[in-house]
This record gives C-alpha cells, sequence and structure tokens, in this order.
C-alpha cells in the first residue's frame, strides 16, 4: 500500500485493460481520499489547490492527471457512483462545448 504523501501514476492500481468491471483492483487510500476531495464543493480553486498540495504534496495538474484516470477506473465507478457519474459528465459537457457538438 502506498503512503498519501507518495505519488501514484494514473490508473497504477489497476490494470483495467486486463480486467473486467467483476474484478476491478480496489482503489488505494489515495485513490479513495482523491475521490472524496472531489465531493467536496469549492467556491475559490485556490482553497482547493492548497488543500490537494497539503494533503497529497501535489501540483493541480498532477491532481487532475490522476483524478481523470480515477474517472475511467471502474474500481471507482464500484466506490462512487455518484461522484464518478457526475465528473464524466462534466467532462463529457467540456468536450461537447470544445467541440460544438
Amino acid at each position: 500500500m502506498r503512503r498519501m504523501d507518495e505519488p501514484t501514476t494514473p490508473g497504477a492500481s489497476a490494470d483495467v485493460g486486463d480486467q473486467d468491471d467483476a474484478t476491478a483492483v480496489e482503489l488505494t487510500d489515495t485513490e479513495t481520499a482523491v475521490l472524496e476531495l472531489e465531493k467536496s464543493w469549492w467556491k475559490h480553486p485556490a482553497r482547493k489547490e492548497a488543500v490537494v498540495y497539503d494533503k497529497f504534496g501535489w501540483s493541480m495538474t498532477r491532481y487532475y492527471q490522476v483524478l481523470t484516470a480515477l474517472m475511467d477506473n471502474p474500481a471507482a465507478l464500484a466506490a462512487d457512483p455518484v461522484t464518478v457519474n457526475r465528473l464524466r459528465r462534466l467532462r463529457q459537457e467540456r468536450q461537447r462545448a470544445r467541440y460544438g457538438r
């Protein structure tokens, strides 16, 4: 098990391509903490950035890399479907706006 301050690579906890949804590897403590943090509502991005740095020691770029990998991880969907589906929906809306569809 990895420590909270140890960076992870996106998708490192589960090799999604080799597993189906039923046998997905459980989330690490860090991945679970990222999902918990995303449940919070932030009025000011600077506060979220400070919490991410204090809790994980990551830049916001690194945080969003890990979060993006989690959004496509079946174990994350099983662990917190409401948060993951909300994040997926927001990502899809941004993609539609970007590409004009």
